[in-house]
């Protein structure tokens, strides 16, 4: 079990829509992915979506939006509902869910458990369950082959509690506080979701302080430095480096009091003190270009903070992504950073894809076709599987750049991005 309590809304999907509830239907009417933005932002600890389709057309629909959301979200995202095979677990990790959750009211999902937790991992596959009999009956099951249940019928939360020796994650109706509370305080149980979270989405920074002062462990962000370590100028403000957490892009400079400091720490959300307007503002408040705080360092004087950020839109007032693009001076260099050296060929590749340009090999590749390309990219893999063999390192390089190179073409033509590929990596 996690060493702290999660706080994890979720959302009905229903003919691509999000909607109240597992029996209700009616539209919520805000977009599924813009409220999985929100739920996000208020510094939910992650996310289920149940896809309640009846049908495999509206299955495939629903898939689009949860992949759609995966792309999006930075918090794990776990998929369940309308699973049937091993084939419909296998889409929702690939559409980028975190875990699946098979629904142990359906007998054939019980059985599937074993086979899709040996393919994809046990730390892959949850349970749904409706009461503490699924639990009983299948226990060394899912011991074995599953990383925790969630029960999704609040009439058998005591006796699931009491009959579980699994951590439990409990679908809640709106109730009051005391009992999220009291709920969180058992050991066994480690979070809570359904309607009662999604109510209460964005007072969670207080419902996880409220915690906190209940002797519960839930996620915050607790700072190694405190304000009073730092050293600040004379008007008691410290310079922040703001860098993108994917590129490491410098995006713009600004600067913190104490009051921004502990505002970014508890919210999760970079602010800021204006030394112009002389007052303190959220980045991001007015134009939606918020920033997701991902790591706060201080450098080695403990004067200057560096902060990792997911960034919203563009950071520059401009309309630029990085505040820094007024050149003054260019030495021609020769680029080594792998991540900027695979996208710059990447781009290169897909802009022939565009413009094509007579003469070029990338062009004849996408003339050619797809089989054309696999081809190529078959043949590359044989070689560097020969020049493996081969005691000159500099033979296995260049077979390997090649491959790279094909393997670029085939993402090109079948719309995958480097940032898809490292997400994925990222999660193994």
């Amino acid at each position: 079990m996690s060493d702290y309590k999660k706080f994890i809304p979720c959302i009905y999907l229903f003919n691509k829509e999000a909607v109240a509830g597992f029996s209700d239907h009616t539209s919520v009417r805000t977009d599924a992915a813009e409220l999985a933005a929100f739920y996000e932002e208020y510094d939910a600890d992650g996310l289920i979506l149940f896809d309640l389709s009846e049908d495999d057309a509206s299955h495939e629909a629903n898939l689009d939006v949860i992949r759609m959301i995966c792309r999006q979200s930075h918090i794990p995202v776990i998929g369940a509902g309308n699973i049937k095979r091993m084939e419909d677990v296998k889409k929702l990790l690939y559409a980028g869910c975190a875990k699946a959750a098979l629904n142990y009211s359906k007998e054939s999902n019980v059985a599937l458990t074993r086979e899709v937790s040996l393919k994809f991992g046990r730390e892959k596959i949850m349970a749904c369950v409706s009461g503490c009999s699924q639990i009983v009956e299948n226990e060394a099951l899912l011991d074995e082959y599953a990383d925790g249940v969630i029960l999704i019928n609040e009439k058998n939360i005591k006796q699931t509690i009491q009959a579980s020796r699994f951590p439990v994650s409990v679908v809640l109706p709106e109730v009051s506080l005391d009992k999220i509370i009291e709920l969180l305080s058992c050991e066994n149980i480690a979070g809570v979701t359904g309607p009662a979270i999604n109510a209460n989405a964005r007072e969670l920074a207080d419902i996880k302080d409220l915690c906190l002062g209940n002797g519960i462990k839930v996620r915050v962000f607790e700072p190694a430095v405190k304000w009073d370590e730092l050293t600040t100028g004379p008007d008691g403000l410290i310079p922040v480096v703001v860098q993108d957490y994917r590129t490491c892009q410098v995006l713009m400079v600004a600067y913190m009091d104490e009051k921004a400091y502990l505002h970014t720490l508890r919210s999760g959300r970079m602010t800021y003190y204006s030394r112009s307007r002389r007052q303190q503002w959220i980045k991001g408040e007015s134009s939606g270009h918020f920033q997701y705080v991902k790591e706060l360092t201080a450098d080695c004087d403990k004067d200057t903070l560096l902060a990792k950020v997911l960034q919203v839109g563009a950071a520059c007032h401009t309309g630029s992504y990085s505040c820094f693009f007024n050149e003054i001076l260019k030495k021609e260099y020769e680029e080594r950073n792998p991540l900027m050296v695979f996208e710059s060929v990447l781009g290169t590749i897909r802009d022939r894809k565009v413009h094509p340009k007579e003469g070029s090999y990338t062009n004849y590749l996408f003339d050619k076709g797809i089989d054309k390309i696999l081809k190529k990219l078959g043949e590359e893999a044989t070689e560097i599987v020969i020049a493996a063999k081969n005691p000159n390192a500099n033979e296995i390089k260049y077979e390997i750049a090649d491959f790279l190179y094909h393997m670029m073409v085939l993402m090109v033509e079948r719309g995958v991005s480097w940032e898809e590929i490292t997400e994925e990596l990222s999660k193994r």
